[in-house]
């Protein structure tokens, strides 16, 4: 069996750590080009179109990553996941979750996390939006929102410097 790249080891960290996400941004893919390398982005240019900020109320948010491994295939991927919570059904947020999945685009997602840490996460699609009116008043009316991308590599990381020449509307200095 061939070693392709020599192990490295993972340090205890003493620093508080925050689950949780804060803020996502999302592009079509194909107006994004981004250089990266050992899981930092560190160029990320924006050729066109724009983006949008999807903001929701905090504790609502979430992205996980799972990797999966045919063994027979010798296959490997990372199944990338947001989960994204809007409160109030309105005509207005219907319409933006409708552009997200017309003709099941490809998105960049730009996700800031509770520790401060932005992730870049490509080629996701909109697969699911659920949620409803609610049964009880206390129950609110919501609309819950799954993003998917099946990528080779896991997300990277993107300092917000980068993201300020990226995007100066979205992200600016």
């Amino acid at each position: 069996m061939a070693t392709c790249t020599t192990l490295t080891g993972i340090t205890k960290s003493c620093s508080n750590n925050l689950g949780g996400i804060t803020d996502v941004w999302i592009y079509d893919t194909e107006d994004v080009t981004i250089t990266a390398a050992s899981g930092t982005v560190s160029a990320i240019v924006l050729a066109g179109g724009t983006g949008e900020k999807f903001s929701f109320n905090r504790n609502t948010g979430n992205f996980t990553e799972e990797f999966a491994s045919d063994l027979v295939n010798g296959s490997g991927f990372y199944t990338q996941t947001v989960s994204l919570m809007f409160h109030k059904r309105e005509a207005a947020k219907s319409q933006a979750l409708n552009i997200l999945a017309e003709g099941q685009r490809d998105l960049c997602v730009i996700i800031k996390d509770a520790n401060g840490t932005y992730w870049v996460l490509n080629y996701a699609q909109l697969t699911a939006i659920a949620e409803g009116s609610g049964q009880a008043k206390a129950d609110g009316s919501k609309y819950s929102l799954t993003l998917l991308a099946e990528n080779e590599a896991p997300m990277d990381d993107v300092v917000y410097a980068t993201l300020t020449t990226f995007d100066p509307v979205l992200f600016p200095v």
